[in-house]
């Protein structure tokens, strides 16, 4: 009994490994897959007829002949439409939902407002724009896979909870039992910062990379940790927690007022909020200033200070340039204890990017004590569902993976 049943783990494996040797190779021929695999080529002649058979591998044409003459051989290609997976980012001002293939390649993509739809049920509209999106593009609804999730609060993947979510007002919210009420395929959750992490490792800025720090910049400042190709969560699931670094323990003598409830001290220095509000409360000192009558009436914004600070503006590049240098602080701590191979920058802050990057690496490169690569994301606006499409595709158990 135990013999059979390492033969048939041994089998799934040769099966993965020949399908991973195709997706990383294609066009590849089936000799050459075994020559690259080491495994027989019997063995592998069997596993590609059950991939093709399965819908997983596609046989095109008909491939050079080697220099000894004889047949050639046909060539193999993953075919990445073989399913689909859907991803969703649910934020606390939008709800975002793409169905890619197996590639990341968008086929289609949806979003509506959270406001609207928190009282009457996130996961029943959910529900109703993917539905809709099968139905407008005519997708084989029997060939999606599944989906993943990333959301704005402390989560529980093993348990499918949401442990906090203060921005959609959830707490202990059992998001997998009530997804089930909707959807009859697999799903997973996790953290939205953790999702991006994985999407820039997957298609973005940190593509092939073992080792990443991630870190969201906006009103909030968070971050998602992969060591060793493992998204670490912490022993409580609320690893890179970066908006409570301090960065300056002068200011923690005096009273701390956090910019938003709960929040931490870096994310209350350097996160969007605390820009504009320090930009704002700055110039209502100033009566001769431009801005004064409109500093007096409305808060200005971090996006409107670093609009400004470009511009040339005096108090508007002080209070940028302060913000900047306590990420850059943060960044220096958390790079220094974890020694990623590259820091990807997202959130709000790539709107400013031209502005923000070079001054950070001025900073970091001086006092870091190794080399990374920092940059900002190239996935953008599509970080978090691309990343939710990842880690379906890393936690569904199946020959993708």
């Amino acid at each position: 009994m135990s013999s059979n049943r390492n033969l048939i783990l041994l089998k799934r494996t040769n099966k993965k490994i020949v399908l991973q040797c195709i997706k990383e190779n294609q066009p590849i021929s089936r000799a050459e897959i075994a020559s690259k695999s080491q495994i027989s080529k019997p063995t592998v002649s069997l596993l590609v007829d059950e991939l093709v058979q399965e819908n997983w591998v596609l046989e095109k044409g008909i491939g050079v002949a080697s220099s000894q003459g004889g047949r050639r051989p046909i060539q193999l290609y993953f075919n990445e439409k073989a399913g689909y997976v859907i991803g969703t980012d649910i934020g606390g001002t939008k709800v975002k939902t793409v169905i890619c293939d197996l590639v990341g390649n968008i086929i289609c993509t949806s979003s509506f407002k959270t406001s609207q739809y928190l009282q009457t049920g996130l996961l029943k509209q959910i529900h109703k724009e993917v539905n809709g999106m099968i139905q407008s593009y005519q997708l084989d609804s029997n060939k999606i896979l599944g989906m993943g999730v990333g959301v704005p609060g402390i989560t529980e993947p093993n348990k499918g909870v949401v442990v906090e979510a203060p921005s959609i007002n959830w707490v202990r919210y059992p998001f997998i039992t009530e997804a089930k009420r909707y959807f009859s395929f697999p799903i997973y959750i996790d953290n939205d910062v953790n999702v991006a992490a994985l999407g820039e490792q997957w298609l973005g800025n940190a593509k092939s990379k073992e080792n990443i720090l991630f870190i969201a910049v906006g009103t909030g400042i968070g971050s998602g940790l992969i060591i060793h190709n493992q998204l670490y969560r912490g022993s409580s699931c609320a690893a890179g927690e970066m908006g409570y670094m301090v960065t300056d323990k002068n200011d923690m003598k005096n009273e701390f007022k956090p910019i938003f409830h709960r929040y931490g001290y870096l994310e209350s220095v350097a996160g969007g909020k605390a820009i504009g509000e320090r930009l704002t409360n700055l110039i209502q000192q100033k009566p001769g200033h431009p801005l004064f009558e409109e500093a007096s009436h409305s808060e200005l914004t971090g996006e409107r200070a670093f609009s400004l600070a470009k511009e040339g503006e005096e108090t508007a590049r002080l209070v940028v340039d302060d913000a900047i240098e306590h990420l850059a602080y943060g960044i220096i701590n958390a790079a220094s204890l974890l020694n990623p191979e590259v820091i990807v920058l997202g959130g709000g802050v790539l709107k400013s990017s031209d502005y923000i990057l070079p001054r950070l690496r001025e900073i970091v490169y001086h006092y870091l004590p190794s080399t990374v690569e920092l940059n900002t994301s190239q996935l953008e606006d599509h970080a978090e569902v691309l990343g939710a499409v990842s880690l379906f595709l890393r936690e569904y158990e199946s020959v993708l993976n």
